[in-house]
C-alpha cells in the first residue's frame, strides 16, 4: 500500500499570484494587471501589484522549499514579463529572472515543472483580438520557442495550459476574471479552438527545441462525479457524466481533453454545440493531438451521482450541514480515488494531480505559529484516497499541492488562504503552517506517514 518510490511530491503556484514585480524590469502589462485595476473586479479593490513579493524574494522562497522537503515545484512564466508586447523582442531581465529560479530550485535538488500559460495573457495581444486571432497560436508557439531555447537546458518537465475551462468561461464568458469580457457563444468555441492549437503547438515546439528529454502535460480543472454507491450502475453513471457535455459551455472535461488525446471533439458536444461550432480546418486536429507523457488534473471536490429509476443519472445534492472549505467548496476525499481511475481508464497516461488542496481561516497564533488542522485532515483524506487508486492499478505520477504559499487568489484577492506557508502581505514574512511540517513528513516517507495514524 502506498505511492511508487519515484512519486513526485510537489507544490504548485503561478506568476501573477505570487510574484508582484509587476511594473518593474520591462515587463509587459497582462490582461490581469488591467482587470485589477478596473473598479469593482477585485474583492476590497485588492490587486496583484505586489503579491508575495516572490519576485525580489525567490531565493528565500526556494529555501523555504527545501526546508519543507519538496521534490518537485510547479510554476509558470508570466507571457508579458519575457516577451512585453506577447512577441517580438525579449526582455532580457524577465528570462533572466526564470533562469536564476531554476537554478536556485535545482541547486536546493527541487525538479521545476513549467507552466507556460497560468493565465498571464498579454494586453498587447488582447488589443489584437486575444483568442479569438487566428494567429494567437502562432504567438503562443513564438513564446513557447523563447522560454523552451532559454531554460530547456534544465528544465525536463512541461505544463503547456493551466485550467482552459476556467480561465475561458471566467474571463470571456461571465466576466468574472480577466479579461473581463462577454463573448458570444460562438466567439467562445472559436477562442476555445485556438487555445487547443495553441497546446498542439506549444508541445511541437518544446519537442523540436528542448535541449534535454523532456515530459509534457496539461492541467485542466476537473470536473468529475462520484458513484453513490459501489454498484457497477453507478459507477458506469459516474464515469458517462464525469465525460459528458452535458450543457453548451466550457464546463466540462471532454472537450477540452478528447481533441487532445483522441484527435476529435466529443460526439455529444459536437451535438450541443452544433448551431456555434467554428470552422476547423483539416490538419487543425493533427496539431492538437500531440503526444504526451501525463495527464494533469487539477482536483478539488466532486459530486456524487446516481443511475435513475428511468436509467438516467441523477445529481445528487450536497447533504445539508456537510463538510465545506472556505471557498464553500464540499470535502470529498474520494474524488482522489475516482477521478484518476475514470483518467487513467480513458485517456491511459500517468495521472499528476497538478493542483489540490483547501482554503482556510489561517492566522499566526499568539504562539507565533499557524495552526491548520482542517487542511492537514483534508490532505489526509485525499491523499489516502489517491494511494488507494494507486493500490487498484492506476500508474499514479505526481501530487502538487495548491499552493505553496498564501497569495492573490484572483478575483478573491486576498481573501482566500490555501497556502502551506502563510505570508503576511504587508511585511511578506513567511510563516510555514503546521501543514507544512505535516506535508514534510508525508513527503520524507514517501506517503507511509499517512498509513501510520489510525
Amino acid at each position: 500500500m502506498g505511492f511508487p518510490a519515484d512519486f513526485v511530491w510537489g507544490s504548485a503556484t503561478s506568476s501573477y499570484q505570487i510574484e508582484g514585480g509587476a511594473f518593474e524590469d520591462g515587463k509587459g502589462l497582462s490582461v490581469w494587471d488591467v482587470f485589477c485595476q478596473k473598479e469593482n473586479t477585485i474583492w476590497r479593490s485588492q490587486t496583484g501589484e505586489f503579491a508575495c513579493d516572490h519576485y525580489h524574494r525567490y531565493k528565500e522562497d526556494v529555501a523555504l522549499m527545501k526546508e519543507l522537503g519538496l521534490k518537485a515545484y510547479r510554476f509558470s512564466i508570466n507571457w508579458p514579463r519575457v516577451l512585453p508586447r506577447g512577441t517580438g523582442k525579449i526582455n532580457t531581465k524577465g528570462i533572466d529572472f526564470y533562469s536564476r529560479l531554476v537554478d536556485e530550485l535545482l541547486k536546493a535538488g527541487i525538479e521545476p515543472w513549467l507552466t507556460l500559460f497560468h493565465w498571464e495573457f498579454p494586453q498587447e495581444l488582447f488589443y489584437k483580438g486575444g483568442w479569438m486571432n487566428p494567429d494567437s497560436p502562432d504567438w503562443f508557439a513564438e513564446y513557447a520557442q523563447v522560454v523552451t531555447t532559454h531554460l530547456s537546458d534544465r528544465v525536463t518537465h512541461w505544463i503547456t495550459l493551466n485550467e482552459p475551462q476556467c480561465f475561458i468561461e471566467l474571463g470571456y464568458d461571465i466576466a468574472l476574471h480577466a479579461p473581463g469580457v462577454k463573448l458570444h457563444q460562438k466567439e467562445l468555441l472559436l477562442a476555445g479552438h485556438h487555445i487547443l492549437i495553441s497546446h498542439g503547438k506549444a508541445v511541437q515546439v518544446i519537442r523540436a527545441l528542448a535541449k534535454k528529454p523532456c515530459k509534457i502535460g496539461m492541467a485542466p480543472a476537473g470536473f468529475p462525479r462520484i458513484p453513490a454507491t459501489n454498484s457497477m450502475d453507478d459507477i458506469k453513471t459516474a464515469y458517462e457524466v464525469t465525460f459528458s457535455v452535458p450543457k453548451p459551455d466550457g464546463w466540462n472535461i471532454t472537450w477540452w481533453l478528447d481533441p487532445v488525446f483522441f484527435g476529435n471533439y466529443p460526439e455529444d458536444g459536437l451535438e450541443i454545440f452544433a448551431q456555434y461550432l467554428p470552422p476547423v480546418h483539416p490538419d487543425d486536429m493533427k496539431t492538437i493531438c500531440q503526444p504526451l507523457d501525463f495527464s494533469g488534473m487539477n482536483i478539488y471536490t466532486g459530486h456524487y451521482v446516481k443511475k435513475g429509476e428511468n436509467g438516467m443519472p441523477v445529481e445528487m445534492p450536497d447533504k445539508p450541514g456537510c463538510d465545506i472549505t472556505m471557498l464553500y467548496w464540499p470535502v470529498v476525499p474520494e474524488v482522489l480515488y475516482w477521478a484518476p481511475r475514470f483518467l487513467y481508464e480513458r485517456y491511459k497516461l500517468p495521472i499528476v494531480i497538478t493542483e489540490n488542496g483547501m482554503s482556510n481561516t489561517d492566522w499566526v497564533f499568539q504562539d507565533g505559529k499557524v495552526h491548520d488542522p482542517q487542511r492537514i485532515d483534508f490532505m489526509h483524506r485525499y491523499l489516502k484516497e489517491f494511494a488507494r487508486a494507486g493500490d487498484d492499478g492506476v500508474d499514479i505520477m505526481g501530487y502538487f499541492h495548491w499552493t505553496f504559499m498564501d497569495n492573490f487568489e484572483w478575483a478573491w484577492g486576498y481573501r482566500e488562504r490555501l497556502g502551506l506557508v502563510h505570508v503576511d502581505f504587508k511585511s511578506f514574512k513567511r510563516t510555514p503552517k503546521d501543514s507544512a511540517y505535516w506535508y514534510r513528513d508525508v513527503i520524507a516517507t514517501n506517503g507511509d506517514s499517512l498509513f501510520s495514524d489510525k
